[in-house]
């Protein structure tokens, strides 16, 4: 019996991907509003296009009820995606399947029953996205000022 629970479960965890996904994050020492402008700024300021804005926070609080939540997760979150055609495919050149980090996204939030504003990006692995993680970097420090 324990061998025909077990088993599948090994089977599962043995098969799952492993996600060491890690996210860089800064402590904003302006309000929310202030930050995400700042943030769309310095995108813009890099010569970079925002493909999608995603107000996920918004999506999450108007969400909560239909789902059975009380929990309030953010006050606010937003998530900026875009891409640099000249890193891009730099990346995407040296491995194909670097396609899974495109578009590129940094995030802006603020948790819930917070004052305090993070923004961040997912470190990127080791190699040739480290570029693109030096880019993400420089436009948030940028954007904070630092």
């Amino acid at each position: 019996m324990f061998h025909r629970l077990i088993a599948p479960l090994l089977a599962t965890l043995i098969a799952a991907p492993v996600w060491a996904d890690e996210a860089i994050t800064y402590t904003s020492p302006d309000d929310f509003d202030d930050t995400v402008f700042s943030v769309e700024s310095a995108i813009l300021d890099a010569g970079l296009v925002i493909d999608l804005t995603s107000h996920t926070g918004d999506m999450l609080e108007r969400t909560r009820p239909v789902t059975g939540s009380d929990v309030v997760l953010f006050e606010n979150a937003d998530i900026f995606s875009f891409c640099s055609a000249t890193l891009s495919r730099k990346v995407m050149e040296a491995d194909i399947m670097n396609i899974v980090h495109c578009p590129y996204r940094i995030f802006v939030m603020q948790q819930g029953g917070s004052d305090q504003v993070i923004v961040g990006f997912k470190a990127m692995p080791e190699g040739v996205m480290k570029e693109v993680q030096a880019l993400l970097d420089g436009i948030v420090k940028d954007a904070l000022g630092l």
